[in-house]
């Protein structure tokens, strides 16, 4: 026993108190102790195999996750990153229509060359996917129009429907950057 590692003793003795300790018991119960033993540790590197696998399969899942919600807000970003400038334009816009309504009887000069410079405006908003609503005899819908007042309707047909459009809204990628500002009939 002297030339033995401490591991080595450590099993004899384990050895010794479990002969002395099934002295009185079978041989065939200690065979099964031994093969539980041994069946342990290859159960315990399955369940960690199982686990290890499990853990990899929702790692894979969450980056794929990460990977097509990045995409996408990126996307979503693209396509408004000029939103606050395209809003901020909409206002020379109404002002274009206005002057339309006034320079509609003439035909000089000024009035081809108002049109000209309206006509180009309007095909640079049209380019970045800037859409009118029509809201002039629709039903009302609070996601997309602003109720500026409500008037007696002349029609029943005409009732929780826009009677009249105050201000054009517009849509940025059928989002709604201004909301249409309408009189709804009650």
């Amino acid at each position: 026993m002297e030339n033995t590692t401490p591991q080595e003793q450590e099993i004899e003795k384990q050895v010794e108190s479990s002969t002395e300790s099934t002295e009185g018991q079978p041989i065939e119960a200690e065979k099964t102790e031994t093969k539980e033993d041994s069946i342990d540790p290859v159960k315990k590197i399955q369940d960690e195999l199982a686990e290890a696998k499990d853990k990899y399969i929702r790692l894979y899942a969450e980056f794929d996750n990460f990977r097509r919600r990045s995409s996408k807000e990126k996307l979503e970003m693209i396509q408004s990153a000029n939103e606050q400038l395209l809003k901020s334009l909409l206002p020379v816009l109404d002002d274009f229509e206005r002057g339309e309504k006034a320079f509609k009887e003439r035909n000089d000069k000024e009035s081809e060359g108002f049109f000209l410079i309206q006509n180009k405006f309007k095909k640079v908003l049209d380019q970045y996917d800037i859409k009118p609503m029509d809201a002039q005899g629709k039903d009302f819908n609070p996601d997309l129009h602003e109720a500026i007042t409500q008037v007696p309707a002349p029609q029943e047909k005409l009732k929780g429907k826009v009677i009249d459009v105050v201000e054009k809204g517009y849509l940025l990628n059928d989002k709604v950057i201004r909301f249409a500002k309408v009189v709804v009939g009650s």
